[in-house]
């Protein structure tokens, strides 16, 4: 090695950090910093605003919270909040508000997480106390502000982490509201995994001589595998519980994450994977914050081994032993598909993303690949033969570790006493049979029908938009399995789909895409969402303002039109 060979990596100690913080990330491992936090961190410190484009997985919450730490006044603050980080939902407000509590742990720096499903009356106390830091999503940080409980004035420094998922999930005018609030002169960052044109449009109004970083996925050298591998499967709809469980065999993902669309779907098929022999875990929106944590924990700690969830439960989770993510059904959007993958595949391991493509889906697919400029490529689901000879490896693979590490001498009477009436390798297959049938490989002689993509059908089976882009449905009752819900706000005071579906998706339990059709009249509005989260969404949407106003919100009424 040449004495020069290592002037070019870069440690924490370089980027000026405090001793304290030093300290904490020398206790959590950390040795140098990631290429997102090469680039962001020095400008931070300096009190540049920036705009960032990093995927999930890369280092960005460090690389905001650290020059956040390094940038507070010694001993704290005066109480009133130096740092307010908004994200799209409380699991991503949980995390980042453990990691800056993680990183300033030396400091003594006082992290809040505010968001809606906590009892807010906690987060009253909290914020009287006094905090250094407040993590929360944008519906709750609204009301907080409303209730004069939130106080910007000593504000120094403002984030938006994962901007593109708020603004998806209409919280726009809530971030514009926010950001009115603050103070002039402060310091502004925004991070986001893509960049469409209403991410610009709030940087151009809001950031001022930002610093622009964007940090590519990194992709293999020439003549390497990617890091991630994408395959799509083709799948008929009825068969699909069936072909995710056959590929899932046949990959032996060391941890995995299936996306599914609705709650429903999560537990159906959480239920279904549990049957087949895996260690399933659901998580969705209709769960407690306690439960969502116990389900993570056994993730983590390897007692369950699938993750089967909507996207908005899992939006912001970072699983440090995940190889698989699985699309139940194609991503409705671009952006969606970039943001699951990004999961895997992280600080040079090899990751695996897997869709599951119903014949009609051929579209979607092919703009996916358009927009990622990445090739999926697609293959025949595993035959029962190919899970057959997949199983009888495993089994193989079990038999050999067994005979390098086990002190076998145990059982050599057993044999040697059979050998006097039946021939050795007879003896060892019956052996190997009652092994593989021990192992618990379920008996799977369905044969999944081999169909090719192909082009969707303007019209007919076209799969439903999503979120604020639905179809509002007049003069219908509601879909099967499905409640209206009157709300007493309408066209005249401004209210639009998208800010029906961000103050459910904020203060309930449901995702944006668990929502249904949505009516907007003048005076009123009605939404559809799922009969058994009926009261959950009445009781959660009383507790909070809708365009800055308390509103009548209860079941429909059939004669109030």
């Amino acid at each position: 090695m040449t004495p020069d060979a290592t002037e070019d990596v870069m440690t924490f100690a370089d980027l000026g950090l405090r001793p304290e913080l030093l300290k904490a990330l020398s206790t959590l491992g950390y040795e140098e910093p990631t290429p997102i936090q090469r680039e962001a961190i020095g400008p931070l410190i300096e009190g540049r605003d920036l705009l960032g484009q990093a995927a999930t997985g890369t280092g960005k919450t460090a690389a905001f919270a650290l020059p956040i730490l390094q940038r507070m006044p010694e001993g704290g603050g005066n109480g009133d909040p130096f740092a307010l980080v908004l994200v799209p939902t409380r699991e991503l407000a949980v995390q980042v508000s453990e990691a800056v509590h993680r990183y300033g742990r030396e400091l003594g720096t006082r992290v809040l997480p505010i968001y809606g499903g906590q009892p807010i009356g906690r987060q009253l106390r909290e914020l009287q106390r006094g905090v250094d830091v407040v993590v929360a999503t944008p519906g709750r940080a609204l009301d907080h502000i409303g209730r004069k409980t939130l106080r910007l004035e000593g504000l120094r420094i403002v984030v938006l982490d994962e901007a593109d998922e708020m603004l998806d999930m209409g919280f726009a005018d809530d971030i514009e509201a926010i950001l009115q609030e603050t103070p002039q002169e402060r310091q502004t960052v925004l991070f986001s995994a893509t960049m469409p044109p209403r991410i610009n449009s709030i940087a151009r109004q809001h950031l001022t001589d930002p610093v622009r970083i964007q940090i590519e996925r990194e992709t293999a050298a020439p003549g390497e595998a990617p890091r991630v591998r994408q395959v799509a499967y083709v799948v008929p709809r009825a068969h699909k519980p069936t072909a995710l469980g056959r590929v899932l065999d046949v990959e032996a993902p060391e941890a995995a994450i299936v996306f599914c669309r609705t709650r429903e779907e999560v537990d159906q098929l959480t239920e279904t994977m549990n049957g087949r022999g895996y260690r399933a875990e659901a998580l969705h929106g209709g769960m407690g914050q306690e439960q969502r944590d116990r389900v993570m924990g056994r993730l983590r700690s390897g007692t369950a081994d699938l993750l089967v969830a909507t996207d908005v439960a899992a939006r912001g989770l970072d699983i440090e032993q995940l190889t698989h993510v699985v699309n139940y059904n194609v991503p409705s959007a671009p952006e969606t598909y970039v943001h699951r993958i990004g999961r895997v595949g992280r600080a040079g391991r090899e990751g695996v993303a897997i869709t599951l493509a119903e014949p009609r889906e051929h579209r979607m697919l092919k703009t996916i690949e358009r927009v990622t400029k990445t090739r999926i490529t697609v293959e025949k689901v595993p035959t029962v033969a190919d899970l057959r000879a997949r199983r009888l490896e495993l089994t193989r693979s079990a038999l050999e570790e067994s005979m390098l590490e086990d002190d076998l001498e145990q059982f050599r009477v057993v044999v040697e006493t059979l050998a006097d009436e039946f021939d050795l390798m007879e003896i060892a297959m019956a052996a190997v049979k009652l092994a593989h049938e021990a192992s618990g490989a379920a008996a799977d002689e369905e044969e999944i029908p081999d169909v090719p993509l192909r082009p969707e059908r303007e019209g007919r089976g076209g799969r439903r938009e999503q979120g604020p882009a639905r179809e509002e449905r007049r003069g219908r009752g509601p879909s099967e399995g499905m409640t209206r819900v009157f709300i007493g706000a309408g066209r005249t005071g401004g209210v639009r789909p998208q800010d029906l579906v961000g103050a459910i998706a904020n203060e309930s339990s449901l995702s944006g895409r668990d929502i249904g059709a949505i009516e907007i009249a003048d005076r009123f509005s009605l939404v559809e969402v799922p009969n058994h989260a009926v009261e959950d969404v009445i009781s959660s949407l009383r507790q909070t303002t809708i365009k800055g106003k308390r509103v009548t919100v209860r079941r429909e009424r059939f004669n109030s039109r």
